[in-house]
């Protein structure tokens, strides 16, 4: 007990926020470098070189790309995997000290305290950081950037776009990381035994995803959105500048054209700031193609041809949730030492969590929707971060198998780098930048094409192969190098 005033004490004179790291044998022993370590295979650098997958190899195998509209696949985690892993770091970063009693352990004092600035301080870089979120995410998908195959640069202000996924990922960032900043002394200092005690503790966490979860929720469902049009815009097209007319005047709607989504966002940001090649011109009501890409049907509603924002306002705010549910694993990381108790939160939690996405989408109640963010795709995506989390924590904190898994933390500790030099295209529009003769006769469309196309004889496997070692593995080992060297970008 003399231990604990004495923290207390402690906490009350700096009125700072502090940090406890587990030590120990037993059932708990995990020491801090692999906590790390399992946050950043687990996290940073599956959604990275999720998102290089998908992306790049999306077009040739269309069913791994984001889906038309309902429904998930393996593209649709990306998003819902960043913010889960975004709110776990948050919890670790911002840790206090906290007592655990339950029915396997008696309260013992911390093994490690390490102390991170005043709340000022932290509130500071929680703003600095999100600004250089919000920067890149409008330098890299505003449209200035034209990477990898355009070598032009620069963007029309009349069409720039304000959303995209940095900017998203700033949002929940922010709002999560302010909620764990600034109800730090509002939170026990000893947490009870029994299962619902930890969300107790961290109640403000959760009334703030609750707030954002009615929000959400109110405004999707009655909202009311009124007939909208646009203008096509596409060089050459026949169709370019030519304006169309939507019809809508419902509330509730969950398709693509009446959305209360997609209404905010062309309230707020205006039309033509949205993102100008949505995912649902692969759905069947605008090509016999669906779900690849295809040309229009000739029946196809002019919807299709209409932007919409994927990462938009409405969308965001249910976005919260995911870094919510990432912030309560952050919790149980840190104040459950046994890992029988960490695994048996975490698991309960996520199968919890999918069979009420599940549930809420074959019911056709809420269906799974990406582009919404609908409350059953939030249940889903964060029930299977979860664990896939837990599955990661089992492989390297019980088991020990850390050494396969080191080309994944390189790359969780340079996941920025990666993010604009890959997923991005920064560093194949550099190299596609020295050319012969013609933009399309340059190193990386060498490789491509004779190295991977030429030798499966296959254009789709052959982009599969391409994307998997020549940018996948490629970028792990220069991660490796960056890692040897001490070399990192963060923001």
């Amino acid at each position: 007990m003399e231990k604990e005033k004495e923290i207390i004490a402690v906490r009350e004179r700096e009125h700072s926020v502090m940090i406890q790291v587990d030590e120990g044998g037993g059932d708990g022993k995990d020491s801090a470098k692999k906590v790390e370590t399992a946050v950043h295979v687990e996290g940073e650098k599956r959604q990275v070189e999720l998102m290089i997958l998908v992306d790049d190899a999306g077009g040739a195998y269309e069913r791994i790309d984001h889906s038309p509209w309902n429904g998930c696949t393996l593209a649709d985690f990306v998003m819902p995997f960043f913010l889960f892993i975004v709110g776990v770091a948050i919890a670790l970063a911002l840790k206090v000290p906290c007592l655990v009693l339950n029915q396997f352990q008696l309260p013992n004092p911390f093994s490690v305290l390490q102390r991170i600035p005043k709340v000022s301080e932290a509130i500071k870089k929680v703003v600095i950081r999100t600004l250089k979120l919000l920067f890149w995410g409008l330098l890299l998908q505003g449209g200035y950037s034209h990477a990898p195959d355009d070598l032009s640069y620069g963007v029309d202000m009349k069409h720039i776009r304000w959303c995209g996924i940095l900017q998203r990922i700033a949002l929940v960032y922010f709002i999560v990381a302010m909620i764990e900043i600034l109800t730090t002394k509002l939170r026990p200092t000893i947490i009870g035994s029994g299962h619902f005690a930890i969300f107790s503790a961290y109640h403000w966490q959760w009334i703030g995803g609750l707030i954002a979860f009615v929000l959400y929720m109110v405004m999707t469902f009655a909202l009311y959105v009124p007939d909208w049009s646009f203008v096509f815009h596409s060089t050459g097209d026949v169709n370019d500048g030519k304006r169309y007319t939507v019809q809508c005047g419902v509330r509730g709607d969950l398709g693509p054209a009446c959305n209360a989504v997609g209404y905010v966002d062309r309230q707020v940001w205006g039309i033509n700031h949205l993102y100008s090649q949505p995912v649902w011109t692969r759905s069947k009501a605008c090509t016999d193609s669906s779900p690849n890409m295809g040309p229009l049907r000739k029946d196809a509603p002019n919807w299709c041809l209409a932007p919409f924002e994927p990462e938009g306002l409405l969308s965001s705010i249910s976005a919260i949730l995911s870094g919510v549910i990432g912030v309560h694993y952050g919790h149980v990381l840190i104040h459950f030492k046994g890992h029988s108790e960490r695994l048996k939160q975490w698991l309960l939690m996520g199968v919890g969590l999918l069979i009420c996405g599940i549930i809420l989408h074959f019911t056709t109640a809420i269906p799974i929707n990406k582009q919404l963010y609908s409350f059953s795709y939030v249940c889903f995506t964060a029930g299977a971060a979860g664990i896939v989390f837990s599955a990661f924590y089992i492989l390297i904190d019980l088991w020990s198998l850390r050494i396969p898994f080191l080309f994944l933390e390189w790359i969780g500790m340079n996941s920025m780098l990666v993010f604009v030099m890959a997923a991005q295209g920064i560093f194949p529009a550099f190299v596609n930048g020295w050319y012969y003769e013609t933009p399309n006769n340059s190193l990386v469309h060498w490789i491509h094409k004779h190295v991977f196309v030429n030798v499966w004889h296959s254009e789709r496997l052959g982009t599969l192969l391409y994307v998997i070692f020549a940018e996948i593995v490629f970028w792990a080992v220069v991660a490796g190098i960056l890692h040897r060297l001490g070399i990192y970008w963060k923001l």
